[in-house]
C-alpha cells in the first residue's frame, strides 16, 4: 500500500517544538516517520475522466475528497500518457482537505472570483478550478517566474478556460481592492509536514528559519488583504506544524483585522484535529501523519467583515480584438459550435474567453501580469488556424476534428516527440489520442506524420 524509502530522524529541538500541540503524540509521530513509509494518492479532473483509471493501482477514496484516491503503489507518472493528458493531478491527500473547506463555507454554484495567491505547482488551483462553475473566475498566481511556467503547463493540461495564471507580487494585487470572494493563501512555510516525503528537509529546519517564515506570511498576508471584499473568505494553510506559522498566525491576523474564525464540520473517522488559537481561540485544523493516511497540513478559515464590494464596470480598454467573420469561421472549423466561449485576437493571436468573464479578464490583464489567460487556440492565418497545445487539451476542441488512438507505445513515442508509425487516410491537423483522452496535434503529410507536441514538454526519460 505504501513505499518505503530512507528512514528520517527528527531532530530533538524539533519534537520539543511541537510538544503541547493539539493532537500531537510524541511516540506515534516519531514512528510513523522512523518507518519510511509514504503515501501516494491522485486527484482526478471531472471534466476529463471518471474517478477510477486502469492504468493506476486505485487503492482506497481520499475521505474528504470527492475526487481523491490512494494508490497500493507509486508509479512513473512520467510514463503514463493520461497523466501528460491532464486526466489526474498527483496531490498529497491531507491538502486535498480544501475541497471539504469549499464546500461547507462558500456558495459554489454562485459566480466568484477567486485567488489561489502561492499556487504552483498548481495542485490547489486544478482543485478550485474542478468545484467552481463555469461562470466562475480563478486567478492563479506564481510569485517566482520558473514556477509560474510550471503552474502555467498544469493549469494548460487540466484545460479549464476559466483560469488566468499570473506573475506578480502579493502587493499587485492591491490594484484589485475588495475584488475577490475568497483568497486562498497555501503560504510559504518552514515545510515540516513533508519530512516524511523529503528527509533532506529535515537538515534545514530551524527555531530561526520558522521564525523567518512566520514573519513573511504575515508580510504576504498584509500585502494581499486589501483585495479581499467585505464578506469575502480568506483561507490560510501550511505544511508546517509549528504553532509560530499556524496558531500564532491566526491570532496576528485576528488583531490586524476585523475578521471572523469560521469554524468547520470534522467527521470523527476522519482523525484530523481542531486547534484553537492561544489568544483569539481561533479554529484551525491539524492533520498528522500518525492520525490519517497522508502528510502534515494546517488550514484555517476566516471571514472579512470590513470592507466594500467591488463593482466591475463594463471597461471599453482592452488589449483584444475581435475576430472578423471570416477569421471566425476558419476557428470554428477546429471548435464546438455550441460552447458559450468568445474569440478574440491578440496579434495573430487567438483565444477563447468564457462569454461571462470578458470584463473581468480585461480589468486583471490592466493591472497584473498575466502569464495565461482563457484557452490559447492557435495562430490566425490567411487560410487556416494553426492550432496550440492547449486547444487539444481544452474542451474547446471540435467533435467533428479528426483524430486516431494511440496504442501506449505509440503515445509516449508522440511524447518524446519521436516518429511513430500509423496508417491513416486522414491528411491535415488531426488531434492523437490514448484510451479516448488527447495528447495533443500530429499534422498528416502525404509522406509523414509532423508532431506538434510542445518541445519543452517532451518526455527524456527512457
Amino acid at each position: 500500500m505504501s513505499r518505503i524509502i530512507n528512514k528520517p530522524k527528527l531532530p530533538a529541538t524539533f519534537l520539543e517544538s511541537l510538544r503541547g500541540l493539539a493532537g500531537f503524540e510524541q511516540d506515534a509521530f516519531k514512528e510513523i516517520h522512523e518507518s519510511g513509509e509514504q503515501v501516494t494518492s491522485v486527484r482526478f479532473n471531472p471534466s476529463k475522466s471518471p474517478t477510477t483509471n486502469q492504468d493506476l493501482p486505485i487503492d482506497l477514496k481520499v475521505p474528504w475528497s470527492e475526487f481523491g484516491f490512494y494508490l497500493t503503489e507509486r508509479p512513473i507518472f512520467t510514463l503514463d500518457p493520461l497523466f501528460h493528458a491532464g486526466v489526474y493531478y498527483v496531490q498529497e491527500a491531507s491538502s486535498m482537505f480544501l475541497e471539504e473547506v469549499m464546500r461547507q463555507v462558500i456558495d459554489l454554484q454562485k459566480p466568484l472570483r477567486i485567488l489561489d495567491l502561492c499556487a504552483a505547482p498548481g495542485g490547489k488551483s486544478t482543485l478550485i478550478q474542478s468545484l467552481i462553475s463555469s461562470s466562475s473566475l480563478l486567478v492563479s498566481n506564481e510569485v517566482i517566474k520558473s514556477r509560474a511556467s510550471t503552474l502555467s503547463e498544469n493549469i494548460i493540461k487540466w484545460g479549464a478556460s476559466n483560469v488566468v495564471v499570473t506573475n506578480n507580487n502579493p502587493k499587485d494585487f492591491q490594484r484589485l481592492e475588495n475584488y475577490f470572494d475568497l483568497i486562498v493563501v497555501d503560504a510559504p512555510c518552514s515545510g515540516s509536514g513533508l519530512f516524511r516525503k523529503d528527509p533532506l528537509a529535515i537538515g534545514e529546519w530551524s527555531d530561526q528559519n520558522v521564525m523567518l517564515c512566520c514573519q513573511r506570511q504575515q508580510s504576504i498576508l498584509t500585502d494581499v488583504m486589501p483585495a479581499l471584499k467585505q464578506n469575502g473568505l480568506l483561507i490560510y494553510s501550511t505544511c508546517s506544524y509549528s504553532s509560530q506559522e499556524n496558531e500564532d498566525v491566526l491570532d496576528w491576523i485576528k488583531n490586524k483585522y476585523d475578521f471572523e474564525s469560521v469554524a468547520i464540520k470534522l467527521n470523527k473517522d476522519w482523525n484530523s484535529v481542531e486547534s484553537r488559537s492561544q489568544k483569539h481561540q481561533c479554529y484551525g485544523y491539524r492533520f498528522y501523519p500518525d492520525k490519517i493516511r497522508g502528510e502534515g497540513f494546517f488550514i484555517s478559515i476566516f471571514h472579512k467583515s470590513d470592507g466594500n464590494d467591488f463593482s466591475l464596470a463594463r471597461s471599453k480598454k482592452t488589449s483584444f480584438e475581435r475576430l472578423t467573420k471570416f477569421e471566425e469561421i476558419i476557428v470554428k472549423k477546429l471548435t464546438k459550435p455550441e460552447i458559450e466561449i468568445q474569440f478574440q485576437k491578440k496579434g495573430e493571436l487567438v483565444y477563447g474567453f468564457p462569454f461571462d468573464l470578458i470584463n473581468d479578464i480585461n480589468l486583471i490583464h490592466s493591472s497584473l501580469y498575466i502569464k495565461k489567460a482563457g484557452i490559447l487556440l492557435g495562430k490566425i492565418t490567411a487560410e487556416e488556424l494553426i492550432p496550440e497545445h492547449e486547444l487539444a487539451l481544452s474542451k474547446l476542441v471540435g467533435d467533428e476534428v479528426p483524430t486516431i488512438d494511440l496504442k501506449k507505445a505509440q503515445a509516449l513515442s508522440y511524447l518524446r516527440r519521436e516518429n511513430f508509425d500509423h496508417h491513416t487516410k486522414i491528411k491535415g491537423w488531426c488531434i492523437v489520442k490514448y484510451e479516448n483522452q488527447n495528447l495533443g496535434w500530429v499534422k498528416i503529410l502525404p509522406n509523414r506524420i509532423n508532431n506538434y507536441y510542445p518541445s519543452a514538454w517532451r518526455i527524456r526519460m527512457g
